[in-house]
């Protein structure tokens, strides 16, 4: 049998498994190795606590993720914190999202097309950028490829066993990251298409799979009941997620129409291969003509619908948007699935070779902009090395996102000194900050050594901390020494005498 018999066949599993296990492989490739940055460094805290502890945060900041922190809570507990630990389930969602993608492209595109997708899919250095992060997107990305496969599958055959998978999909979708079910609209096209003119102009008959269900089908209708269980299901989240939107999103800045062009090469992680896959996707879908439709709205819906609700609520982070890339990359494989196999398999070679300047990046640091990372493992380490008992630490600034004191604490857990200042902590307080006394210089007043951190690098770091607190370490206490590390820097001080 010749490969592409095989892999046209319904036993080809080669369209998936070979996606899947390269997306693995390269998922794990240097899992560890770059340190957790910040949006990670608030997963730890968060899926480390006490299970009503985690309750408690999600009910004040970040319930929106609070799901994702429950499932990772449970792993924390059976493997460890290590960053390995904290980013493998990434790996393994990513490397099921590049399977899926295979099969969905095989279905509605052929198998070759399939298994050209999931190759494109596997050589994006954002593939590997989310599949070695501790945050939903990857889970997200899963999520959204298995729920458009589940309803092609339901359209194709329509039946309740197969919308009811298809709603828990959509509920797993929306409980990964609340804005992945703008790939709802997109499913309420296919869905009015199939209806109105039937699944072949939908393009769902073009795969593996004949299509049986007549045009105007009233069980094509069991659509929006099957969404009436995911909405019971995230109804209580999404009014909670409304709720802390204001503090949770504070950081956003409304969108502008430079956002959509740069968003390819920032979901892709690569501004060459982001204009490749673009280009790539352009084309397929010209070549695929009605089989492009499930493929060409999963991507452009998503994007314009959060695109124009972010021009007057600031939502536009590209990463959330994440879910849409394996949808262009089986246009990508329509494309280069029409050429012959070894000039297709050259293309996705050069990508790949292409990708490893970004590759490389992205496993050195996950801080994004990579201008700006923060190197909270060498700030670690300075104290670590001239740490003495008795010492304590002192952060600056205590609130906004950079999580100076969580970085530090990650890296020297018990060995980390007394954060002197502190009245309550992040646990007590419920959400990712802490509370500093009212009076630092009644605090300060036993320390004879302190270790003060501060964003940013700093030639006078006493300089850089603001109010009571500046006051009471200027008065109190001299510079020994200074340690300048990437976005940070760490001063021993001492009192005189």
């Amino acid at each position: 049998m010749s490969v592409r018999r095989h892999l046209a066949g319904r036993g080809g599993h080669l369209v998936w498994v070979v996606p899947a296990l390269a997306t693995l492989i390269v998922g794990l490739a240097g899992i560890g190795h770059a340190q957790p940055w910040r949006d990670e460094l608030a997963t730890w805290s968060a899926v480390t606590r006490p299970t009503g502890d985690l309750f408690r945060l999600t009910g004040t900041v970040d319930a929106a993720t609070g799901p994702y922190y429950l499932l990772l809570h449970g792993w924390v507990v059976l493997f460890g914190d290590s960053a390995t630990a904290l980013r493998t389930p990434s790996a393994l969602a990513m490397a099921g999202a590049a399977g899926l993608t295979a099969v969905l492209g095989r279905r509605l595109l052929g198998a070759r097309a399939g298994l050209l997708a999931g190759l494109v899919f596997t050589v994006l250095p954002g593939t590997s950028r989310y599949a070695q992060e501790a945050r939903p997107y990857a889970l997200t990305t899963l999520f959204a490829v298995l729920a458009t496969l589940l309803l092609v599958a339901a359209l194709d055959r329509p039946g309740w066993t197969r919308w009811a998978g298809y709603a828990a999909a959509v509920a797993g979708l929306g409980l990964a990251h609340l804005l992945a079910l703008t790939l709802l609209g997109a499913h309420a096209v296919v869905v009015l298409v199939a209806w109105w003119r039937g699944p072949t102009a939908a393009g769902l008959g073009a795969g593996d799979h004949s299509t049986r269900a007549p045009a105007r089908d009233r069980r094509l209708l069991r659509w929006p009941l099957a969404l009436l269980p995911a909405a019971a299901v995230l109804a209580p989240l999404l009014l909670t997620a409304r709720s802390q939107r204001s503090n949770q999103l504070d950081w956003v800045e409304p969108a502008r129409l430079p956002d959509l062009a740069a968003l390819p090469g920032a979901v892709a992680q690569s501004g060459v291969l982001g204009g490749l896959l673009v280009g790539l996707a352009a084309l397929g879908a010209g070549r695929a003509g009605r089989r492009a439709l499930v493929p060409g709205v999963c991507v452009l819906l998503p994007v314009l619908l959060v695109y124009v609700a972010a021009l007057a609520v600031p939502l536009w982070v590209p990463r959330y948007l994440l879910f849409t890339v394996p949808f262009g990359c089986l246009l990508a494989g329509a494309a280069l699935a029409a050429v012959p196999a070894p000039a297709a398999l050259a293309v996705v070679v050069l990508a790949g070779l292409l990708s490893l300047p970004d590759q490389q990046a992205l496993r050195r640091s996950h801080g994004w902009p990579r201008s700006a990372t923060v190197d909270y493992r060498g700030a670690a380490a300075v104290i670590a090395a001239g740490q003495r008992p008795g010492d304590v630490v002192v952060y600056s600034p205590r609130d906004g996102w950079l999580f100076l004191d969580l970085g530090v604490a990650y890296h020297l857990g018990a060995r980390q000194p007394r954060d002197v200042l502190v009245v309550r902590d992040q646990r007590q307080r419920a959400d990712l900050w802490a509370t500093e006394c009212a009076r630092p210089a009644e605090c300060l007043a036993g320390a004879r050594r302190v270790w003060l951190v501060v964003a940013g690098r700093r030639d006078d770091p006493l300089a850089a901390v603001p109010g009571a607190k500046g006051d009471a370490l200027r008065a109190g206490f001299t510079v020994e020494q200074v340690r300048p590390r990437a976005g940070v820097t760490v001063a021993l001080l001492s009192r005189p005498g």
